[in-house]
């Protein structure tokens, strides 16, 4: 019987059929259009997410139901002896607080390890990579769980918001402040260190978003993240909505020029995070890997 499994949902940007390749086991993340609910990447692609959004549709997020969650942790102990769950920053989600309470429970308690990292997207995917990592080279769940929390503020993530449209409908901003800033072609920046996602700066046009961006990702290389370079220790990501291919190429480029000493990850940014950005949404960051 293997030892030791690696669990995460799909907000880290890998979809449950692209999980066996990596070798951990993705949990799909719920999404409700027009009050029916759909799974990330079992019953409706992010292209037509997408589609639906734009048409209008009444889109919202939930997170997993604890049936979903127990229900995966009992596959997996069935083959398992144990499992290390890596949900998305209990910051931005009740999910992980939600798995950390059913952990407790029999007959997870001592066998499911659920991991409060602090990170989403790219992030949280290089987190479940390196788990597995650590579980081929012999890691038990518990000491898996110990590494990633000790190491889980070694990363820093800024997204651009091309619309104000969708931040309006989820009331994260007013419909007066989204006017204004359609009119004057403002892109809020927004910054994720740990727990919360905060605004960070404004900025005239994708272009100079994406600039304030790498500027403040190249700083915190610099600063706080400089022994993490010095070691070989660092990645820089890139995430996205949806958006012309070669806008995001050219930005995949921009960011190997910058960066040239250290791997680029990709992973798009999925639909329950895309249901908050909207389309043309752009994140970039850089993060701890061993």
């Amino acid at each position: 019987m293997p030892g030791t499994a690696i669990m995460t949902d799909s907000n880290c940007g890998i979809m449950p059929s692209e999980g066996k390749n990596y070798g951990i086991h993705v949990l799909p993340m719920p999404v409700i259009i027009n009050e029916i609910t759909y799974y990330e990447g079992i019953d409706i692609t992010l292209e037509e997410f997408y589609r639906r959004q734009a048409e209008g549709a009444v889109i919202s997020t939930s997170q997993p139901s604890p049936g979903d969650v127990t229900s995966m942790w009992d596959r997996l102990l069935a083959s398992h002896d144990e499992v290390v769950f890596i949900p998305m920053s209990s910051g931005l989600s009740n999910t992980c607080q939600t798995a950390l309470i059913l952990a407790e429970e029999k007959p997870y308690k001592g066998r499911v390890f659920v991991v409060d990292n602090h990170r989403i997207s790219v992030t949280q995917a290089v987190s479940a990579l390196q788990a597995k990592q650590l579980a081929d080279s012999g890691k038990s769940a518990a000491e898996i769980k110990q590494i990633l929390e000790k190491e889980a503020l070694d990363a820093t993530i800024y997204i651009a918001v091309d619309t104000l449209e969708y931040l309006k409908k989820g009331g994260r901003i007013t419909a007066a402040a989204a006017a204004l800033g359609s009119i004057l072609k403002l892109k809020p920046v927004l910054t994720i260190q740990g727990d919360k996602l905060d605004s960070y700066a404004k900025a005239r046009g994708m272009k100079s978003a994406f600039r304030t961006m790498l500027d403040a990702v190249k700083d915190d290389i610099a600063t706080r993240l400089a022994p993490l370079r010095e070691q070989g220790k660092l990645k820089v990501g890139i995430a996205n909505t949806t958006m012309d291919p070669e806008k995001l190429e050219a930005f995949k480029a921009e960011m190997r020029t910058h960066f040239p000493d250290m791997e680029l990850v990709y992973f798009p940014l999925t639909a329950s995070i895309g249901t908050h950005v909207g389309p043309g949404g752009l994140g970039i960051g850089a993060v701890r890997s061993e």
